[in-house]
């Protein structure tokens, strides 16, 4: 069967590659969302800390023995334990200044950390095993889909659902909007607004970490494999609304759907059709679709 002389089989593959490669962008924007969105901070080093989670995982499976799912949990607290020491270190003294000093800071951070592990590991990629658990494939009739996939997908959601959910549904997620709204009244309550920043923030690159465990057994890991997917992450959360929670999830998982079958209709447009749906969006609502109007 073909759907405009495409065989079925190949259409679907490619749409699922783009579920996988969207939950990845929906997992790294909704990070940078958490951070934008209730510290107010542009953070250009999230690819760099994608990146760590990913060689945290390679230097946990292949040097200390550890498994994948051991990596998986304490990965992302590495990173977080990292982005508080960035916050509390330097990060909180930009708060109120332009987001242009945020953003040379966590750009300068990135160029710090590539070079680093550029130092320890070269450039070449190393790789991660896919744990025994995951392995194999499933049949889905029409064709074979690699079970760690699966799981990306599923993993990716069920993280970017229940973030969401705490954020907005929950007590603590209004004391989180509450705190960066007007700090001064939410500490007249006896909350600690600067620990909740500090916490907020280190929760948000651990994101990024947890993405990069589950990039790990699947792409190569580089130095520089942040650096290559940062710009599509921002453009997800430019599309989507800078700071809308559910709108970069949404817009990740469209936009990783939408490449994926630019790869099957037109591959050479597979690379720029992000940029080419940002362009219009911003044209039509440049608050981006979920974004409020100010």
């Amino acid at each position: 069967m073909e759907i405009f002389g495409v065989p079925l089989q190949a259409l679907v593959s490619q749409l699922l590659l783009g579920l996988v490669n969207g939950s990845f962008y929906a997992m790294l924007s909704l990070g940078l969302a958490v951070i934008f969105g209730l510290l107010n901070v542009i953070n250009f080093s999230h690819g760099a800390l994608y990146m760590m989670g990913a060689f945290a995982a390679y230097i946990g499976v292949t040097s200390f023995g550890l498994s994948y799912w051991t990596m998986l949990a304490l990965a992302p607290l590495l990173v977080g334990a990292f982005g508080i020491l960035v916050e509390k270190s330097m990060l909180r003294w930009l708060y109120k200044l332009d987001h242009l000093y945020g953003l040379l800071l966590t750009f300068g951070i990135t160029l710090l950390l590539e070079g680093v592990f550029r130092s320890f590991f070269g450039n070449s990629g190393q790789s991660v095993g896919v744990p025994e658990l995951l392995q194999g494939r499933t049949d889905l009739g029409f064709m074979e889909l690699p079970n760690y996939r699966l799981w990306v997908v599923f993993a990716s959601l069920a993280v970017c659902l229940l973030t969401w959910f705490v954020i907005e549904k929950t007590k603590l997620g209004a004391y989180l909007r509450a705190g960066t709204e007007n700090p001064k009244l939410v500490e007249a309550f006896g909350i600690n607004v600067p620990l909740m920043v500090t916490l907020t923030y280190g929760f948000g690159v651990a994101l990024a970490g947890f993405a990069g465990v589950l990039a790990a057994p699947i792409i190569n890991v580089t130095p520089l494999m942040g650096s290559n997917l940062i710009i599509v992450v921002f453009a997800v959360v430019v599309i989507g609304g800078m700071g809308s929670i559910m709108g970069s999830i949404l817009t990740g998982l469209g936009l990783g759907v939408i490449e994926g079958l630019t790869r099957v209709f037109y591959p050479e447009g597979s690379e720029v059709v992000v940029f080419v749906v940002m362009v219009i969006v911003l044209l039509l609502r440049p608050a981006g679709l979920f974004g409020k109007e100010k």
